[in-house]
């Protein structure tokens, strides 16, 4: 897998839940802070966006924004209308906590998604977002988003035989369509951070082998070989694009594979040892104890069925 696919899955929980709404004015939600993220797209009319501690931020037919961090925010036809609120039950679905008055205004056709987030093992590309993601309509860019959103709304609209399965592989797809367009969009303007590691090939092509093989003994002189650079100037610009040096990520990136697969299967310890590159049970015990502050053995009993 690559960077933005692991970064995904090493914090996705439970299935991915979708809605497709027409809202007559007036009509306001307010949704509650949660562990996940959230998106909305405006498919007809226009609406706002009402996130904490900003300005209004005005939404066009075709607008995309996500929200990464659930913090909270809210939607309204209007920044003065009064809000309901939305809380997420156990399943991750939004519902509403008292019957929404019915408006007679001019309508606004949405279409949300809500994903659940572990933020246990946070992975730093998703960390590195900003509270709101808002990509805005225009003609000829992310032809692939709108062909994803367009899926998603008709299979909303008219369900059929395979939309329960259907729907959360268009939520996944449309998840990966909003960081692609927002990475696409912001990779060759920033200095550091996930964006510019993702726009840097140097960077990305030792990001990606350390994703495609953690196991791998990797050292920073293989990688910066790779790269075209001495092992000096691979690891100065590694650390200053990522934040840390390459094998202290390679570690983190190790233990986060390691506590999912604890936390998600049966493997024996022996193979979720090897799969994290460590030929001995004790090293890897070992490592992963400096890490996570408790033993393999605990950390899978105290995070049975919860993804770690």
């Amino acid at each position: 897998m690559d960077v933005l696919s692991d970064a995904i899955t090493a914090m996705r929980t439970g299935v991915p839940h979708s809605s497709r709404t027409l809202n007559a004015a007036p009509w306001g939600m307010r949704f509650a802070p949660s562990d996940g993220a959230g998106c909305h797209i405006v498919l007809q009319g226009s609406c706002w966006l009402l996130p904490p501690g900003r300005e209004p931020i005005p939404l066009a037919p075709g607008d995309v924004v996500f929200l990464a961090h659930g913090l909270g925010h809210a939607i309204a036809d209007d920044p003065a209308t009064p809000l309901v609120d939305v809380i997420q039950d156990q399943d991750g679905t939004w519902v509403l906590t008292e019957e929404a008055p019915q408006g007679t205004g001019p309508a606004t056709l949405l279409l949300c998604g809500a994903y659940r987030l572990s933020r246990a093992r946070a992975h730093p590309l998703l960390t590195g977002l900003p509270d709101v993601v808002h990509l805005p309509a225009r003609i000829g860019t992310h032809p692939a988003l709108r062909a994803a959103v367009d899926l998603l709304g008709a299979e909303l609209e008219r369900p059929g035989p395979g939309s329960d399965a259907l729907v959360p592989a268009l939520l996944d797809s449309l998840l990966l369509y909003i960081l692609r367009a927002w990475l696409d969009e912001h990779g060759g303007q920033a200095a550091t951070g996930w964006a510019a590691a993702l726009a840097d090939p140097a960077i990305a092509d030792a990001l990606h082998a350390l994703h495609r093989d953690p196991a791998r003994p990797w050292t920073v002189e293989e990688l910066g070989a790779r790269a075209g650079l001495s092992r000096a100037a691979f690891a100065r610009r590694f650390t200053t694009v990522v934040g840390q040096p390459p094998l202290a990520y390679l570690t983190w990136w190790r233990m986060t594979v390691a506590g999912r697969l604890l936390t998600t299967s049966d493997a024996p310890l022996r193979v979720v040892a090897e799969r994290g590159g460590y030929s001995s049970e004790f090293a890897f015990a070992k490592a992963f104890k400096r890490e996570f502050g408790v033993s393999p053995g605990r950390y899978r009993r105290e995070h049975d069925g919860k993804p770690g």
